[in-house]
């Protein structure tokens, strides 16, 4: 999901617009593997620390300490922070900005503090989560868009950069929400972990009702962006309708009487569905602005 998004942002926005950019196809080739390794690393470690509650929450898909050893797994974890950093810090000299290496190493950091301590303190996990995929939108703008940024062309840069903003903002409030419903799902080898989640704190049924008011953001969110952007633009408002409002409602309408893990389960498959096709909406979007001009 997270490299898809970081190509689909290029290759079907960025290269559509009249600008220059900092990065050549390798090199930003070259800034998707890397946050792609940094999150496959922070899968790792979070894997090494969840070993007795993924028994309980997902038995058949526990690797550490079933299909390969805890001292392998630190060592792969190693490995992939290493080769990530180090293109970071290879990116951010290309960009002649050395100091944005410290992105990458911060980014590393905050997924192993995630792992061993945050993920247990009730909504910060999510939090932090959903910030770490908002910001791997947000991250291709900096190495991308601002390097290649000056005063001529610092207001069309802008506006481009705004968008990007529109849609992390539009990740984090998804993935935020999907965080919830995964600690529903997960309540029963959470709490028999001793992890204090929203679910646990204040019970199930008071959860879902939360998560039922909070999908609302995203529904007029979305309303708001089609009735001041995208009204002229037809294609684009009925893709957004079928395909992210429609779901989005139904996840709305499902969430208040959901109750048991099955129920959890498919809805946040829902919205991993609804993110993937809110961020293709960028494509239509753009193709239909080009295609209409």
């Amino acid at each position: 999901m997270l490299a898809f998004m970081q190509l689909v942002f290029r290759y079907g926005f960025f290269k559509f617009q009249n600008i220059s950019l900092a990065l050549n196809d390798l090199q930003y080739g070259l800034l998707v593997l890397s946050t792609v390794l940094l999150a496959a690393g922070g899968y790792v470690i979070n894997n090494i620390f969840d070993q007795d509650t993924d028994t309980i929450n997902k038995p058949n898909n526990v690797i550490v300490g079933k299909s390969i050893s805890e001292a392998k797994a630190y060592n792969i974890y190693v490995a992939l922070n290493c080769i990530g950093v180090g293109i970071g810090f290879y990116l951010s000299n290309v960009i002649q900005k050395p100091g944005f290496a410290s992105i990458f190493i911060l980014i590393a950091a905050t997924l192993y503090f995630y792992a061993t301590s945050l993920k247990q303190m009730m909504l910060i996990g999510n939090i932090i989560v959903a910030l770490l995929l908002a910001f791997s939108v947000i991250i291709i703008g900096v190495f991308d868009l601002y390097p290649a940024t000056y005063e001529g062309n610092q207001q069309e840069m802008a506006v481009i950069f705004s968008i990007l903003l529109d849609y992390a903002l539009f990740t984090f409030i998804l993935n935020f929400i999907r965080e919830i419903v995964k600690d529903l799902e997960d309540v029963n080898g959470d709490y028999n972990q001793g992890m204090n989640t929203l679910p646990i704190a204040i019970g199930i049924n008071r959860t879902s009702k939360i998560v039922f008011a909070l999908s609302f953001i995203p529904v007029l969110a979305i309303l708001f962006y089609i009735n001041n952007y995208l009204f002229q633009l037809q294609f684009a408002t009925l893709y957004l309708m079928l395909s992210v409002l429609g779901p989005l409602l139904y996840f709305t309408f499902k969430i208040w009487n959901a109750k048991t893990k099955n129920d959890f389960h498919k809805l946040s498959l829902l919205l991993k569905w609804i993110l993937l096709f809110g961020i293709v909406s960028i494509v239509v979007i753009t193709l239909n602005m080009h295609y209409n001009a």
